[in-house]
């Protein structure tokens, strides 16, 4: 494998596992220390307009809190996650059956989705508190298939082909402008627009690769 397809997998697993923590739970402090501290390395160049707007809004949030208590930012960070994803009562359910039509919220649409994942011989971490169809869990299956991608499964091309075509691609725009609507914490505006403009990124690879 060459140095820039190293480099492409490195980035591509450096930001879908960036987009499963920020939507799995709220916010540790340790992923906050993490974000603070520059750690988090974001390119340079342009990608696309989503990407590069949400990598504008993530070094905004960095620069505007850098100097602050990582536990105090974290507790802001917290309150929004609650208020938009958990509740009691959510503005957003960030799930894939609540935005189709064609299922019922947590209906069949939710085994359809678990069937994507056992064809492609994954299983869903227990640790996540959500259904199979929220979007950090459906990240963490398209994380899979890119670590299954890198070890040379050429196959895993195809999944997240389809997986993108039936599922993951299907609603990832709305809830992203959902996000942006309901919310004006920056560092949920950027999550949103990097979300938008990952998944996008992503389909085009399989798309190519498939």
């Amino acid at each position: 494998m060459s140095v820039d397809q190293e480099a492409l997998y490195d980035a591509r697993l450096e930001l879908v596992t960036f987009l499963i923590d920020a939507f799995a739970d709220v916010p540790s402090e340790s992923f906050v220390e993490t974000l603070l501290s520059g750690e988090v390395r974001l390119p340079n160049e342009s990608v696309s307009a989503d990407l590069d707007r949400g990598f504008d809004e993530l070094r905004a949030f960095v620069e505007a809190n850098a100097d602050r208590n990582p536990g105090a930012v974290r507790d802001e960070l917290e309150r929004e996650f609650t208020r938009l994803f958990v509740g009691p009562r959510p503005q957003i359910m960030a799930h894939e059956t609540y935005y189709r039509e064609d299922t019922d919220f947590r209906g069949s649409g939710l085994a359809q989705v678990e069937a994507s994942y056992g064809a492609a011989g994954w299983s869903p971490p227990e640790e996540y508190p959500e259904e199979n169809d929220y979007v950090a869990v459906e990240l963490a299956f398209l994380r899979y298939l890119i670590r299954q991608q890198r070890q040379g499964h050429e196959e895993t091309f195809g999944y997240q082909r389809v997986f993108h075509e039936e599922h993951l691609s299907a609603w990832i725009d709305d809830l992203a402008a959902d996000v942006r609507e309901e919310t004006d914490e920056r560092f949920y505006v950027a999550v949103a627009a990097i979300l938008q403009g990952y998944v996008a990124f992503e389909e085009d690879i399989a798309m190519q690769m498939a």
